[in-house]
Formats: structure tokens, C-alpha cells, sequence
């Protein structure tokens, strides 16, 4: 990890608890559950960090922090590091979890997940 992903997935996880989007705890809880290498569930995570009761302008929120790179979309490479936006020292999600998670998120069949994929997927 370079010093500007280290910079911007330390920001992402204390500007999420800072806006009191999410609290440290439930973000542990969330990674607690996908530590081991291909046992990221994205329905299990939402639900474990509390992200599936949050709110549209919320949802918006945390899709800007995972949208590193702010292009409007996360894309394949930035779904890969989902989990280091919440922790620095996460695990990437491997390419199987990676795929799923793009699969189930692009709705539009464009290869990436726009802001209302986001929201919709989280509350699916």
C-alpha cells in the first residue's frame, strides 16, 4: 500500500465514525465477521455494521469515501480494497469475493456501482 492509500483508508475510516455514520464498534464487528479469506458476505457486513439502517443521504456519504478515486462509481479495483476503507489493516477481498460483489451491486450491467446501486444494494 502506497502513502496516498494509506492516507485515504485511514481518512475513510475515522471520517465514517466522525460523521457519525458508524461507531468504531460496529465497524469491528462488520470486519470481525469477513476476516478470513473468501468469507466476505456484503449482506452480512451491511447488516453487522449497520449500514442497511442508515439513510439515503448517509448511503450517499459512505459512497463518496468508497469512491476513491471520485469518479461518480466504484469500480472493480476499489470494491477489491472495500474493507480497508473501514480499517487500515483489513484484508483486500479476493477476486471471487471482489466479482459477487460487483455482480450483485451492478444492476445496470456497466462493470461498476453508481450511488443508487450502492443505496439499493445495501437495503437488498
Amino acid at each position: 500500500m502506497n502513502s496516498t492509500q494509506y492516507y485515504f483508508s485511514f481518512y475513510s475510516s475515522f471520517d465514517m465514525a466522525l460523521a457519525g455514520i458508524l461507531t468504531e464498534a460496529e465497524i469491528a464487528a462488520g470486519l470481525e465477521c469477513c476476516k478470513a479469506a473468501d468469507s466476505f458476505d456484503y449482506k452480512t457486513f451491511f447488516v453487522k455494521v449497520g449500514l442497511n439502517s442508515k439513510s439515503k443521504d448517509q448511503l450517499a456519504k459512505v459512497f463518496g469515501i468508497l469512491d476513491q478515486d471520485r469518479s461518480g462509481f466504484i469500480e472493480e479495483d476499489e470494491l477489491r480494497l472495500f474493507l480497508q476503507n473501514f480499517s487500515t489493516s483489513a484484508r483486500a477481498l479476493t477476486d471471487a469475493e471482489t466479482k459477487a460483489f460487483l455482480a450483485a451491486g451492478d444492476s445496470d450491467g456497466d462493470g461498476k456501482i453508481g450511488v443508487d446501486e450502492f443505496q439499493a444494494l445495501v437495503k437488498s
